[in-house]
């Protein structure tokens, strides 16, 4: 079922967390912050929308980086209930993808909570002072990939923040599968 990120809450401050990630390392915020921004991203293996804008992702993230942007995606889907979001399967798609940034389990899904994460993909983008500036999509794909001639919305913001601190007034909602929630116990 798809879903749709709220408005931007700009301003409001990145919570720390201290993950285990594919590479074998534990990452808080710190570890992954740029001096420029912080981009956090919740994706998973399994979801359509993702998989239609993983390279996309692997691209504009390595050019934020020359940009003084850091990143981290995040993975918060119950893994008992799709068990294609498993930390293995995480490792495989991180590989077969070339993620050259942190690709991390939130195995309680607390920090899927602290942020709000509504859907996969779910980007954050932060400024220097960790205060956030862009909650929209990357570009205008799908569930299938857009047209390679797309407008970079998400690595357009955070070069905008990079460079001004502030991200774009106008943002439009990411979309895609809802985060896989626990059952309550």
């Amino acid at each position: 079922m798809a879903a749709e990120t709220p408005v931007c809450d700009f301003g409001w401050k990145a919570i720390d967390f201290a993950l285990p990630a594919t590479d074998g390392k534990t990452y808080r915020l710190a570890d992954v912050a740029g001096p420029k921004g912080t981009l956090i991203m919740f994706i998973c293996n399994h979801c359509p929308y993702v998989r239609a804008v993983a390279d996309k992702i692997v691209r504009d993230v390595r050019e934020l980086k020359s940009l003084g942007i850091g990143s981290i995606a995040i993975m918060s889907n119950d893994t008992v209930t799709y068990p294609d979001d498993s930390f293995e399967n995480m490792e495989r798609f991180a590989a077969q993808h070339g993620f050259t940034f942190p690709y991390a389990i939130d195995e309680t899904q607390e920090v899927a909570r602290a942020y709000d994460a509504i859907c996969t993909p779910d980007f954050f983008g932060f400024n220097a002072d960790q205060e956030l500036q862009y909650r929209g999509r990357l570009d205008a794909s799908g569930p299938r990939p857009g047209p390679d001639d797309a407008k970079r919305e998400l690595f357009e913001a955070m070069r905008l923040i990079a460079e001004t601190g502030r991200g774009p007034e106008s943002q439009q909602a990411s979309i895609g599968c809802s985060i896989k929630w626990r059952a309550a116990a």
